[in-house]
């Protein structure tokens, strides 16, 4: 990662214009042209360097369900696991913890009523169950990491 590639996440970190060109808009805040951003954002989502770039939706309000989700993993299975879990698009932010319940992840579907049939197709596909935990209310923390 160069100091370009620092820019362009620390900038993102703080939104996203909307406009009919919003690439072109960041890459001229940065000193940049617009296929220059839009290739190292692809190449740092190719390998890996960035896991996801996209709008963060509030689910329930368009309709839709949010969840954590947890599940108990075995040391042996975790890979396995992990790749099976990850394989569905509701699932997002899966990550281990050091902890009986080591998997963690959110999960977000277009309906409330698709919310029951991912967490069964999950438990289904990996043979271990999902704990559910549905949130109750709703905090906003601004999370920002300086590259």
């Amino acid at each position: 990662m160069d100091e370009t590639d620092r820019a362009i996440i620390n900038r993102l970190q703080d939104g996203f214009p909307i406009s009919d060109r919003p690439f072109q808009a960041v890459a001229g805040e940065l000193g940049i042209d617009e296929g220059t951003l839009i290739e190292r954002l692809q190449r740092m989502l190719d390998t890996g360097l960035l896991s996801r770039f996209g709008p963060m939706f509030h689910a329930e309000r368009l309709g839709g369900a949010l969840s954590l989700c947890a599940m108990r993993i075995p040391e042996t299975e975790f890979d396995r696991v992990a790749t099976q879990v990850n394989a569905f698009p509701e699932v997002a932010h899966n990550y281990a913890r050091d902890h009986a319940f080591n998997m963690w992840f959110v999960l977000a579907t277009e309906t409330s009523e698709r919310m029951a049939s991912v967490l069964g197709e999950i438990a289904d596909v990996t043979g271990f169950p999902v704990y559910d935990m549905p949130k109750e209310e709703e905090f906003f923390v601004g999370l920002r990491f300086d590259v």
